[in-house]
């Protein structure tokens, strides 16, 4: 009678969140993944090219394990060139699961968020649905582009959308009439067309631009019609306040029962 072999034991995936760039934004939670002995893993554009993400982990004083392993994501738009690249480092990553090692994955900004991770994280399960995959999260860049710009996000009743500006002016210009702040991310490939909508729109007083938010070379913009004809960095993007918004009524029925149960609570004091 042949025994049944025995189920192999994969390691966890693990995407660390690290922020956007400054090493002090890594949480205490991704700090300890990184310590673990976990094996790392980190995205690179292109094989052998430096990783933004393990950048900012060596500016925060962690050592690379001399066993990280790169994984090449390229930045095109070829379905066929991504098809492989994905299940190249699907394949990568299960050999090491397969081995019983966690993997902690570097992430910049927050791995939920505009991130390579669910993308990897997906692909893996389709080699071994039984992969369990931890998502640890982090600062995004927008928020922290907001916290460095000195704006608040939202307020009160406000409302945000967080797009990548590669949707075009049209849908952008619609949104400005939809929420009090727009969040325009990868916003390099139409900076120009952006500003052009914004002047029209009267709204570049109302603009920042961030770029690289957290990293050494990182610069805020507050005069944002001064960035035409400039060619700015692909980690960047446009926080775009309407304040001349008109808001549609708001439903308040959760209030008006909070305020009744306080003041039922005042009645019986």
């Amino acid at each position: 009678m042949n025994a049944t072999p025995p189920t192999p034991r994969f390691g966890r995936l693990i995407g660390v969140s690290l922020g956007p760039g400054d090493p002090e934004l890594i949480t205490r939670r991704g700090w300890a993944a990184l310590q673990s002995g976990a094996r790392w893993a980190y995205p690179v554009k292109r094989a052998e090219e430096a990783s933004y993400a393990l950048d900012i982990a060596c500016r925060g004083g962690l050592d690379v394990p001399p066993d990280a392993v790169e994984l090449v994501f390229p930045m095109t738009r070829d379905a066929v060139a991504l098809a492989k690249a994905w299940a190249r480092a699907a394949a990568q990553t299960m050999q090491l699961l397969a081995e019983g090692s966690d993997v902690a994955f570097l992430v910049e900004g927050d791995a939920s968020t505009y991130s390579t991770f669910r993308h990897l994280a997906r692909a893996v399960r389709e080699l071994a649905p039984e992969v369990e995959v931890e998502t640890i999260p982090g600062v995004s860049s927008f928020a922290a582009a907001a916290a460095v710009a000195d704006v608040a996000l939202a307020e009160e009743d406000e409302t945000v959308a967080v797009i990548p500006a590669a949707y075009g002016t049209t849908v952008i210009d619609h949104l400005l009439d939809e929420f009090d702040t727009l969040v325009l991310m990868k916003v390099k490939p139409l900076l120009d067309e952006v500003l052009d909508l914004l002047e029209r729109r009267e709204l570049l007083a109302t603009s920042c631009f961030i770029e690289k938010v957290g990293a050494p070379e990182q610069r805020v913009v507050h005069d944002v019609a001064s960035l035409r004809g400039e060619k700015v960095n692909y980690l960047s993007l446009l926080l775009v306040q309407n304040p001349k918004r008109v808001r549609g009524e708001l439903r308040r029925g959760c209030r008006k029962r909070k305020e009744a149960v306080d003041v039922s609570a005042a009645a019986q004091a």
